[in-house]
């Protein structure tokens, strides 16, 4: 698979841009454990414009996690088209349209999934950009507005005709955000209608090897994405990545080995962030990094509390010392970092 001239492995699994997640420390332990392709969290284009200083740090990118694209969202084709060529500055592999996003501040405005109510202005944006940029220009929406609007085919084929490299498509619609069960069928529709020609990856309540394969192989779709069922949990594309190529289920990772990443995890998200930031925005991971273990509700939530990193790190090593061989299985381990 390609996008542009970006060369993919077969089967390629792709993670998703998250806010407040899929920051440089996550995505490092995501690639770590085999992810193929990451995106920034999605950056505001009227932020980004007007220098803020949370929308100018998201363009930071490392070495260590390419291929990654640059995922913008805006309701203004001047302001998205401007913070594109900023973009594309930062060097990233790709830059990205969301027209997804189906929080309601951000929907209301527009922008985002919000775009599906105009799919015009979304087909002339996506256009503008197209021309504006150099880089491989990439799209991510869903299925449509509601039920009554469930357009994503015809949507397809017109932004395919902007010039954009791939298509990811999120297989709910706004009026679900992240209700249900996605529909993967209208996915499949796109990628299996003959006009297109283009890569389309599919996203949506991917949660483990089993289903993945599955999606590749009823849907025919060229990649993967992975959004929520990765917080806490990057080992997921480890899992996924052995089960595509040997047919065999990897047991989950050690305690100790959980530990281990749980730690280094923070000391990268250190790295990168203030202090008290880190700390806040490590709680979602760790308190999936984890789930699972016996009467752990009490420790779970001095994980969640703690407010110094030390604190975190003795708590840790708790859990490590008193669970560290546990698992759900006994089959070796190929966990590692």
């Amino acid at each position: 698979m390609t996008i542009g001239n970006i060369s993919l492995p077969e089967y390629p699994l792709f993670l998703a841009p998250m806010e407040d997640i899929t920051d440089p420390s996550f995505r490092m332990v995501c690639k770590m454990n085999g992810a193929d392709v990451m995106y920034t969290e999605f950056i505001s284009a009227d932020g980004l414009i007007r220098e803020g200083e949370k929308s100018v740090k998201k363009l930071d990118i490392y070495d260590f996690e390419r291929p990654i694209g640059i995922q913008l969202y805006g309701h203004l084709i001047d302001a998205m088209v401007e913070a594109a060529y900023l973009a594309e500055e930062a060097a990233p592999e790709l830059i990205d349209i969301n027209f997804g996003c189906p929080v309601r501040k951000i929907a209301n405005r527009g922008a985002g999934a919000g775009m599906l109510r105009n799919i015009p202005l979304m087909i002339e944006m996506t256009e503008a950009i197209v021309k504006a940029v150099k880089l491989p220009v990439t799209v991510k929406t869903r299925l449509g507005w509601d039920d009554d609007s469930r357009n994503i085919v015809e949507i397809a084929e017109r932004l395919q005709d902007t010039g954009i490299k791939a298509l990811t498509i999120h297989g709910r619609t706004r009026a679900q955000l992240y209700k249900g069960v996605a529909d993967w069928t209208l996915i499949g529709e796109v990628k299996n209608n003959p006009r297109m020609n283009i890569p389309i990856i599919g996203n949506g309540d991917i949660d483990g090897p089993v289903k993945a394969k599955e999606m590749f192989n009823r849907y025919g779709v060229d990649g993967i994405m992975i959004g929520r069922a990765t917080v806490g949990r990057p080992w997921i594309f480890r899992d996924i990545r052995h089960y595509l190529n040997t047919g065999e289920i990897l047991p989950e990772p050690l305690v100790s080995e959980k530990a281990d990443l749980a730690l280094f995890h923070i000391d990268k998200s250190l790295e990168f962030k203030e202090g008290k930031r880190a700390i806040y925005e490590m709680r979602r991971h760790l308190s999936n990094y984890f789930k699972g273990l016996p009467h752990f509700k009490e420790t779970r939530l001095k994980l969640l509390t703690a407010i110094e990193v030390d604190e975190i790190r003795i708590i840790i090593n708790e859990i490590k010392q008193n669970w560290g061989d546990f698992r759900s299985d006994d089959k070796t381990s190929v966990y590692g970092i």
